[in-house]
């Protein structure tokens, strides 16, 4: 248990390469599910959303929990975090974590269907500190969802991807 989340054993990993050659295929084949929930962790005082815990997306009972870390670190997992579970043994803030299905970026896309997973890998023109972070991007008939390294947390973005990100698509 990480982060006092039920089943939460992350397994980070470092790079494009090292991401696809771990969950390529598993990802590919999310693509004609349809997007039946979701679960973000947020403050029972005041709503927010603690956006260093894990997004669990759920499509048509296959889990996927995506988590990134620190500048380059990025932890897919599979139908092992309990949404269900009271977050335990918190001790990082005053605030009360809790599961929330409730999100007005992530609710418009529950419902539509998975056309594509890609991995996006934030590769700039010049320098900056986030070179080579690398971000899952969901492809909807209705719009785009990426989950990428707000630099040592999840930030969730909708649209096209800006023009620094490279696209690899996946094979399944």
């Amino acid at each position: 248990m990480d982060m006092g989340i039920s089943g939460f054993e992350p397994s980070f990993l470092i790079g494009i390469e090292a991401v696809r050659q771990a969950h390529g295929p598993r990802l590919a084949a999310l693509a004609g599910r349809r997007l039946t929930g979701f679960a973000v962790v947020r403050f029972a005082e005041d709503g927010e959303w603690f956006a260093d815990c894990p997004v669990v997306l759920d499509f048509d009972g296959v889990r996927v929990e995506v988590c990134h870390r620190y500048l380059d670190r990025l932890s897919i997992g599979w139908g092992t975090i309990d949404t269900g579970a009271h977050i335990v043994n918190w001790e990082w803030f005053e605030f009360s974590p809790e599961w929330s299905r409730a999100d007005e970026v992530l609710e418009p896309f529950v419902g539509q269907e998975l056309r594509e997973v890609r991995l996006l890998e934030w590769r700039p023109a010049g320098p900056d500190l986030a070179n080579g972070t690398v971000a899952v991007e969901f492809d909807f008939g209705g719009g785009t969802l990426r989950i990428v390294n707000g630099l040592d947390e999840n930030h969730l973005e909708v649209g096209a991807a800006h023009p620094d990100y490279v696209a690899y698509e996946l094979v399944g």
